[in-house]
């Protein structure tokens, strides 16, 4: 008797110790019925668990009942439009079909076109023909109705202004508001301040269709244990140090055509030397009237109105070939290319890597991390000082999204000072997340320093319960959106292009590219080997010359596959002809003419040219090393 007792009383305590120990969260928990929200995201598991679980909590006050978010993570933002631009069309089609509608080959490229005028019939094209196209594209663009068709999903929360815009342009997006509509106080204050711009120096933060949440800029981590063993005595400030010789063999680089932020990043290379180009031609302080000048004129790409000299023009245009090449020097100087950006501050934190370029937050969690809290840790993180851009991360409400109103409210809340405490405040402050800290910056300009004093008072307010301090120069988007100017007609046209370009020519070439860097170092340096590097850097010359205005139309003129084949091959044999004139140039007796710069060798010593302490290798799978953890969170430690 006494023993059957003690065993029902061990059970008891066992089946008590959850509610003993169970956190007390203000709500009831879900139950069926309550409301559902599906939103499909490229944003890590803490930002998911974080948001999911303040925005149930939210509705919960606010309306009564929590939600249950159903996240879709199948990836980054590449494959969220693959799924997302399938099932459109498959649901589209298929709604058609029940109609008695027949279902052209050519349907989905017309209902997806981002170039298609409803309003103006091609020449050349059937009247009939275009008829019908025409009311298949307005068919899809004109409904909004998940009882006809839908992707199921409800928002798209994450990725970059450009896959807004994409998003826009296919048709996917729709305005979760009509005009005027809005709820108060998410992009203006009472008084009518702004509280969320459309945008800052050229960068666009919000439009009808989406809506930036978080604000985020590119720069470089590296290691400063590994930066003088390799003898470099300065830290790096801006994207050419990095093309330093002495970096050789200790770059780490993500794969552009994997990682949207570091496609951004290259692209944002490009646009810093095609400013430098300009204020070296004497047009800086002019740039920004010559761009409206040009966009009002609305002449074809390339030619200049009345009053814009066309030096201005080819200034834009040289800054352009420096910038891929200044990448192409990048390339030259790394350690492997990952297919994950995460991969890149781990391997610098661990030393594995000198440097590598990342998105803001990834580095600066990684050196905290790494550091242990200490500032004068051996990792650390830099955006370079007008050389990188303030870009917003969106959220959006999908074509037919099941969930409408909840989905409204989510943007509500995101948007809404409660929803941005959730990137910035620390684990466990009043209104920060529970568990992670993700340590990413707000959007709203009152969580940063300004001169007004309604603003002031407000991140005055914050900044007790912020990670940073979001009033230090470098940490301060608002500030450092000021010191760069973005202007899309020098490189917004080409961020599909430059990702192909990159693959060719660091990347499906990047032995030949290293072992050629290698050669020319070996002899001396750029500067003693300029036939070699004119071999180096020289741009693809088939199927034509790729230039600035030529590269604008590529895409569209040529099989991407084809282009990538053909532009490997050239790369290739110029690499292998600029290492042949490195040795040439360098002579029998140089360490370049006596051995070929093959990736297998491994110098004991470094510091002298020609010589490394790192053997090279091209990795792509990022499962190689320490697998990589979800950046930008860190768990609440007790």
């Amino acid at each position: 008797m006494i023993r059957n007792l003690s065993i029902f009383l061990v059970l008891a305590a066992i089946l008590a110790l959850p509610f003993l120990f169970r956190q007390e969260t203000g709500v009831r928990e879900w139950q069926a019925g309550d409301p559902v929200l599906v939103v499909i995201t490229p944003h890590n598991e803490a930002t998911r668990h974080e948001f999911g679980q303040a925005f149930s909590r939210w509705h919960a006050r606010k309306y009564g009942t929590p939600v249950k978010v159903d996240w879709r993570n199948i990836g980054g933002a590449t494959e969220i439009m693959r799924y997302l631009t399938s099932e459109y069309v498959a649901s589209f089609r298929a709604w058609r079909k029940a109609q008695g509608q027949p279902w052209r080959p050519d349907g989905a490229a017309i209902v997806l076109s981002r170039t298609f005028d409803p309003d103006a019939k091609p020449a050349g094209v059937a009247a009939a023909d275009w008829a019908a196209q025409r009311e298949l594209y307005l068919a899809f663009r004109g409904t909004d109705d998940p009882q006809k068709f839908s992707s199921q999903i409800d928002l798209l929360f994450g990725g970059g202004a450009y896959d807004g815009d994409n998003a826009t342009r296919l048709g996917l997006l729709v305005p979760p508001w009509p005009p005027g509509q809005m709820p108060p106080g998410l992009l203006e204050t009472k008084s009518g301040k702004e509280l969320i711009p459309r945008g800052l120096s050229g960068d666009t933060w919000r439009t009808p269709t989406y809506y930036g949440t978080t604000v985020s800029s590119f720069g470089i981590c590296f290691n400063r244990d590994r930066l003088r063993a390799q003898g470099l005595a300065r830290e790096p400030a801006q994207w050419e140090d990095l093309a330093d010789p002495r970096w050789f063999g200790s770059l780490g680089l993500a794969d552009p055509t994997k990682s949207g932020s570091i496609a951004k990043a290259f692209e944002t290379i490009v646009q810093v030397e095609c400013r430098k180009a300009v204020e070296a031609a004497g047009f800086g302080a002019a740039a920004d009237a010559y761009e409206v000048q040009i966009a009002a004129a609305k002449l074809p790409a390339g030619q200049m109105p009345a009053g814009v000299p066309a030096e201005y023009q080819q200034a834009v245009e040289a800054g352009w070939v420096n910038g891929l090449r200044l990448i192409q020097k990048l390339a030259a100087n790394a350690r492997y290319f990952t297919d994950s950006a995460s991969k890149v501050v781990l391997d610098v934190g661990m030393g594995n890597a000198a440097a590598g370029l990342c998105i803001d937050f990834y580095g600066r969690f990684e050196a905290e991390v790494s550091n242990g809290g200490r500032p004068d840790g051996a990792m650390a993180y830099v955006t370079p000082r007008g050389g990188s851009g303030v870009s917003a991360d969106p959220v959006s409400l999908l074509r037919g999204a099941p969930h409408r109103e909840t989905a409204r409210r989510f943007i509500e809340f995101v948007l809404g000072e409660e929803g941005q405490k959730i990137w910035c405040y620390r684990v466990g402050t009043p209104g920060g997340p529970q568990k992670y800290a993700l340590q990413r910056f707000p959007i709203r300009r009152d969580f940063y320093p300004a001169e007004d004093p309604e603003f002031q008072k407000a991140y005055e307010r914050h900044r007790r319960h912020t990670t940073d301090d979001l009033g230090r120069p470098n940490l301060d988007m608002y500030r450092l959106a000021h010191e760069f100017t973005y202007r899309p007609r020098w490189t917004s046209g080409y961020y599909g292009l430059f990702r192909d370009l990159i693959r060719a020519m660091c990347m499906d070439s990047g032995q030949e590219l290293r072992a050629a860097w290698q050669a020319i170092i070996a002899a001396g340096g750029p500067q003693a080997c300029p036939r070699a590097m004119e071999a180096l850097g020289r741009l693809p010359q088939a199927p034509e010359p790729l230039t600035w205005l030529s590269g604008l139309s590529m895409g569209r003129k040529y099989d991407r596959l084809d282009l990538l084949r053909e532009w490997t091959v050239q790369f290739r044999a110029q690499y292998a002809e600029a290492e042949r004139l490195a040795r040439a140039e360098a002579g029998p007796d140089s360490p370049a003419g006596q051995t070929r710069g093959g990736l297998e060798t491994r110098a004991e010593e470094s510091g002298s040219p020609g010589r490394f302490a790192l053997p090279i290798r091209n990795e792509t799978d990022s499962g190689r090393a320490r697998p990589p953890a979800e950046p930008g969170f860190s768990e609440a430690r007790p």
